[in-house]
């Protein structure tokens, strides 16, 4: 199973989804540190929401196999900038949680992801467990291994090493 590096803002749902992924009850829980798990990273939303903590985002994501970004489908605005995934050396995927919430804006926040970079985009509603096991599933999908001469061929195309090679070409 891939490990899980989980950011985003405060009250977006990253622990309340840990719960969900690992079928617990759901109980507010306030992240004040970064959690390790088996199979995921938690971190607290302020290092998302200020500068002078988010490089600690940087150093955890690379303990991790993937990287999401979890945004509320009901987000007052967004934090994570255009073209994010430059940034990460690890696939990155889009979280939205709260999808039942009555100001919820699915396609704006959508928009946000894909904007930043986002390979796969999940809808996930942490209560009542929907769009839960699609993202279970994602995750249980194993990432090829990839040989250091492998890594630099893609790299020379252009691609990340977990990108796939485009048809028509070799593969080292």
């Amino acid at each position: 199973m891939k490990k899980l590096f989980l950011m985003g803002r405060s009250e977006a749902g990253k622990t309340s989804l840990v719960q969900a992924l690992k079928g617990e009850e759901l109980h507010y829980v306030k992240t004040q540190y970064t959690n390790m798990e088996e199979d995921t990273i938690d971190t607290p939303g302020e290092y998302a929401e200020s500068k002078r903590f988010s490089v600690g985002l940087a150093c955890f994501s690379f303990e991790a196999d993937v990287v999401a970004i979890v945004q509320a489908a009901d987000e007052p605005y967004n934090l994570f900038s255009p073209c994010l995934r430059t940034f990460i050396l690890r696939p990155l995927i889009g979280i939205i949680t709260k999808t039942d919430s009555p100001y919820a804006n699915i396609p704006m926040v959508r928009q946000w992801m894909v904007d930043a970079g986002c390979e796969r985009i999940f809808l996930v509603n942490n209560v009542n467990r929907e769009g839960v096991e699609e993202l279970m599933e994602y995750l249980k999908e194993d990432l090829e291994p990839v040989t250091l001469e492998q890594a630099k061929y893609r790299q020379s195309l252009g691609l990340n090493e977990w990108d796939p090679l485009p048809a028509g070409t070799g593969n080292i």
